[in-house]
């Protein structure tokens, strides 16, 4: 899978096209995704809200997991968050841990602009046996 047609297949992630996630880079087990900080991804506290961090991550693991265009869902997925960012753009990148086969795991790092860890993401899906729409 290319970024184009990456972005034509998760254009239907209606709930990510409404936080304002864009694919930025994609390819066979990976993805780079983006998200510029506005108001409404801000909790009480005035920090990006966990959701919307775990919303990116998690969009960046589903292109770089169904990117071998087999359908593939997510089984466990975790985030550890270790820092708060208030303003800026935040960056998932979602790279494959080893050949992947029925069972495959990834790891996802949420960086700001200048490539400092805001979370990290892991995620274990299980590919069926149909096709990726």
């Amino acid at each position: 899978m290319d970024t184009d047609q990456a972005r034509r297949i998760f254009a239907a992630d209606r709930y990510a096209a409404h936080t304002g996630i864009e694919i930025v880079e994609a390819g066979k087990g990976y993805c780079k995704a983006r998200l510029v900080i506005d108001d409404r991804h801000l909790n009480a506290a005035n920090v990006v809200q966990g959701g919307a961090i775990f919303t990116l991550a998690d969009l960046a693991f589903a292109v770089a997991s169904n990117s071998h265009g087999q359908l593939a869902l997510a089984i466990n997925a975790s985030i550890s968050f270790l820092r708060g960012i208030t303003a800026g753009t935040l960056y998932a990148t979602a790279s494959e841990v080893g050949v992947p086969k029925r069972i495959g795991a990834y790891d996802v790092l949420v960086t700001d602009e200048q490539g400092e860890i805001i979370a990290r993401f892991n995620g274990i899906v299980y590919r069926k046996r149909e096709e990726a729409s």
